[in-house]
């Protein structure tokens, strides 16, 4: 059997606990017991009240670890759920294919549309053929490749970013991994089709951004999105990658962070408990905000798009003196 205890954060044992107490009284109360049943009717609205305090006061490391949850959902959990009438498109026509990203065409609502994301795995074997989350250039060349046809057939752009950097393996750079990534973020720039983006989990440096251009640009509540993760910029500036909950702080990598710089559009709810305590939910909540978004997008004349989508990244900066 699994150890669950490794799926519990640190800030959700009170919680935990007081679930495990439930389902203990729960066993016991087959006699029907009014006095037991008040009890694990006390303990439900406890329960429930810690939850919505814990989560209302999150920090944002404690967002950072959310985001890597091993049960949050997954691309192409999403795409299961938001789609029908999904074809998965495979390869870069160069080199071969990179299954951590995942691109294909599929209907929204019965409207054609062509989504790309990150993909990790759950368990061993598909982590490894994932490359737990971090694309070879390919992956972005695949990625781009679907753009390309979205565009050709007038199909809008879905992009799902959850990734903790592009993969900085010695084959990746010789097949040229910083040109993929640039090349995309020149072409994503002025595609003439509707594009939206939606950091779903991790959204790590250039590997975040290599599909990370849009015209909205939306986070999920419990994601981050930097130019470094925390652990990297503390290993950097202090040496010591035990201080990624400081750096973390100091980045200010949280969704309310970025909306607060202007850098996204909008941040997206998630179910009391993060988006791994109930992925049909947060699918719910994730189709509403993109079907919302495109119905605005697709009015607009594609010639605008570009040059509204040009300014926005152009516009993008903030400087705070001291």
């Amino acid at each position: 059997m699994a150890d669950t205890s490794k799926l519990v954060l640190d800030f959700e044992k009170p919680i935990v606990e007081i679930e495990r107490r439930i389902a203990e009284l729960r066993e016991l109360a087959m006699n029907e017991d009014p006095e037991i049943q008040r009890e694990i009717e006390r303990l439900l609205a406890k329960s429930q009240k810690l939850r919505r305090e814990i989560y209302a006061k999150l920090t944002r490391w404690q967002r950072v670890q959310l985001s890597r949850h091993p049960l949050r959902p997954y691309t192409l959990d999403f795409i299961d759920r938001i789609l029908t009438d999904f074809v998965e498109l495979h390869g870069d026509r160069n080199f071969r294919d990179d299954p951590a990203i995942v691109a294909g065409i599929g209907k929204l609502d019965n409207r054609p549309v062509a989504i790309i994301g990150h993909q990790k795995g759950r368990d061993m074997k598909e982590k490894i053929r994932r490359n737990f989350g971090y694309p070879h250039p390919e992956g972005y060349r695949k990625a781009l490749r679907v753009m390309h046809l979205a565009e050709k057939f007038g199909r809008p752009i879905i992009c799902l970013v959850d990734t903790p950097g592009a993969y900085p393996g010695i084959g990746s750079e010789e097949r040229g991994q910083a040109e993929a990534i640039a090349r995309n973020l020149f072409e994503m720039a002025r595609l003439q089709a509707p594009i939206i983006v939606v950091v779903i989990g991790e959204g790590g440096s250039g590997g975040a951004l290599g599909i990370g251009v849009g015209d909205v640009i939306m986070m999920m509540e419990n994601t981050w999105y930097s130019v470094i993760s925390p652990e990297g910029c503390a290993s950097i500036l202090f040496h010591d990658a035990s201080r990624a909950e400081y750096a973390a702080e100091s980045m200010r990598v949280t969704p309310a962070d970025l909306l607060e710089m202007g850098l996204i559009d909008r941040i997206l709810d998630e179910p009391l408990g993060g988006a791994h305590a109930d992925h049909d939910k947060a699918a719910a909540i994730l189709k509403k905000a993109i079907v919302q978004e495109l119905d605005k997008l697709i009015e607009i004349p594609r010639l605008t798009l570009v040059s509204q989508r040009i300014e926005k990244f152009s516009a993008m900066g903030l400087w705070k003196e001291s």
